[in-house]
């Protein structure tokens, strides 16, 4: 191998590796809950793959977190989007975090049962 093969070599691979990283971006959705409510009560972001970071601020007990496509039947967990679930139950005063979920074009609603939030709370992707 040449050292002009090698450094060919070296660039596609980074050439490759950049593309396969914004490909993969993953992007952050912060929520807080405070007792019975989240404080942001719609959000805006463009298709894409999130996770979702809750905050319990101030609330005596844990909460999480639901996400539904707006128009699905909120009590049935089949219509939840369960990569959006919390990974663990978030204690008072902390923040837990869901696995990376992809959001396609249109409405979702969240909500969280254990504080319990209104159901109307919205998410709307571009």
């Amino acid at each position: 191998m040449t050292l002009t093969t090698v450094l060919y070599t070296n660039a596609q691979t980074m050439k490759k590796d950049a593309m396969m990283a914004a490909a993969d971006q993953v992007n952050i959705i912060s929520l807080e809950q405070t007792a019975g409510e989240f404080t942001q009560k719609s959000v805006t972001v463009n298709a894409g793959t999130y996770i979702f970071e809750v905050a319990n601020n101030g609330v005596d007990h844990n909460v999480g977190f639901v996400l539904v496509r707006k128009g699905d039947d909120l009590s049935k967990p089949e219509n939840h989007i369960k990569t959006a679930y919390v990974t663990a139950p978030v204690g008072t005063d902390k923040s837990e975090t869901s696995q990376p979920t992809t959001l396609t074009k249109g409405e979702y609603v969240y909500f969280c049962p254990l504080n319990p939030t209104s159901t109307d709370n919205l998410l709307i992707v571009k």
